[in-house]
């Protein structure tokens, strides 16, 4: 009793694209498509900005490890 069957999803599918109409649904979907791909260009772009600090501070060590041992 406490499960939700194939048959439940089925009734409230149907009653969702009857209140909303396909094309609602569909256009709901684009928009949370658009969202995913927004935040894992996010994601992406911090990464890289992660990976320059990284690189920067790793350049600036090695330049003063470099300076350390010219004077």
């Amino acid at each position: 009793m406490g499960q939700i069957g194939i048959w439940q999803i089925v009734i409230i599918a149907v009653v969702v694209v009857l209140l909303f109409g396909r094309g609602k649904i569909s256009e709901l979907m684009g928009d949370v498509a658009k969202g995913i791909n927004s935040f894992k260009k996010g994601l992406k772009d911090e990464e890289t900005e992660v990976a320059r600090t990284i690189d920067q501070k790793s350049s600036e060590t090695v330049a003063e490890a470099k300076e350390k041992t010219n004077s």
